[in-house]
């Protein structure tokens, strides 16, 4: 008989990538169209073992604030090649109109083990935890059409960027020169992010790419400093 609890230890472990275990998340960000009544995202199990997987979405701040969305189904058996879709609906919440929005949807996935009373076993709980932004419906187009809008600025050794737009922007790269900037993550519409130089990067202009929609990466575009 397999069962599902752990005779040793639960380890949790957060990840970036999309699969980890043998459990296949298909997609590394949810982009939830305000103009429809819930957004989905598939998760399959090409393993040859069943898993115990657990979601839920989290807000992105540090405080206490309980996330507008619940995930179906919240707790679930996914067996050695079987695929299940989690639909995730908006419940509440008094979300901005003219802006995206910025939540956490965890995926846990926890391996089921063979039952043996003479042998202590390991088990790894791993949490994919993925973005999933709120696009209201009066929000059109995507963030690659208005990326260019960004300003970009050098204040010591310090990289600044400005967001006018109603975008979230994922950077998958920036560069000063030829070095890359490290660490960059994203800044949010109609705020500012901050990105520390790398050494000798003194050019008059910085290029970025970023990450689309679907996890693609965009083009290259040029701004000066």
């Amino acid at each position: 008989m397999k069962m599902f609890p752990c005779t040793l230890l639960a380890v949790t472990l957060v990840c970036a990538t999309s699969a980890q275990a043998g459990v296949v998340v298909g997609g590394t960000r949810l982009i939830y169209d305000g103009g429809k009544k819930e957004s989905s995202l598939s998760v399959s199990n090409p393993d040859k073992k069943p898993y115990l997987i657990q979601t839920w979405v989290e807000a992105a701040g540090t405080g206490a604030e309980k996330a507008p969305f619940m995930v179906t189904p919240p707790l679930f058996r996914l067996n050695s090649g079987q695929q299940n879709v989690l639909r995730v609906v908006q419940a509440g919440g008094n979300l901005p109109s003219d802006k995206e929005s910025l939540y956490w949807m965890n995926i846990k996935s926890i391996p089921a083990a063979e039952s043996n009373d003479h042998q202590n076993t390991l088990q790894i709980a791993v949490k994919t935890r993925i973005k999933l932004i709120y696009r209201p419906k009066g929000v059109t187009w995507v963030p690659e059409s208005v990326t260019g809008k960004l300003h970009w600025q050098r204040n010591g050794n310090t990289l600044q960027v400005s967001n006018p737009t109603p975008f979230y922007m994922n950077f998958m790269q920036v560069t000063v020169g030829e070095k890359d900037v490290k660490d960059v993550t994203f800044v949010a519409p109609g705020g500012t992010a901050s990105f520390s130089l790398p050494a000798g990067a003194n050019a008059g202009s910085v290029s970025w790419k970023i990450i689309s929609d679907y996890g693609g990466i965009g083009d290259e575009h040029t701004a000066a400093l």
